[in-house]
């Protein structure tokens, strides 16, 4: 399948849809594009969507099919990397604890933090993967 050229949503699993509200949209920036109380907030995050469902309700849905998660799940968002420094000075500012960072094999450095609900969300800049 040649014809896929990228992710075009990811999702997270949250049952605090309010707190996803605050600390995607006002922490991280990003727009708000859909917001159903109970249900679901979802986000452009640069070319991408981030969609954070209620677990509670979509593992009880028909269509789209049911779908849902437990536990920490984990994403990262591409930053440039002259810009990589400053996004990580962005979460301090916001009172949000770095967890780890790491130095890849080709000397690029990511960082890890948490959001609200505990997910593992990582700030890396482009080029790691290529």
């Amino acid at each position: 399948m040649n014809t896929i050229n990228g992710i075009k949503e990811t999702c997270l699993y949250i049952h605090d849809l309010e707190g996803a509200r605050e600390f995607y949209g006002s922490v991280l920036g990003f727009q708000e594009i859909s917001y159903e109380p109970g249900k679901h907030v979802f986000f452009r995050a640069g070319r991408s969507v981030l969609l954070c469902f209620n677990p509670e309700d979509s593992k009880h849905k028909t269509s789209p099919p049911a779908h849902y998660a437990e536990g920490n799940q984990h994403l990262a968002f591409e930053v440039d990397p002259e810009d990589y420094l400053q996004t990580m000075e962005e979460l301090i500012a916001h009172g949000i604890d770095i967890i780890d960072t790491v130095t890849w094999k080709n000397g690029q450095e990511s960082c890890y933090f948490n959001d609200p609900e505990g997910n593992v969300l990582e700030i890396v800049p482009h080029g790691v993967w290529e």
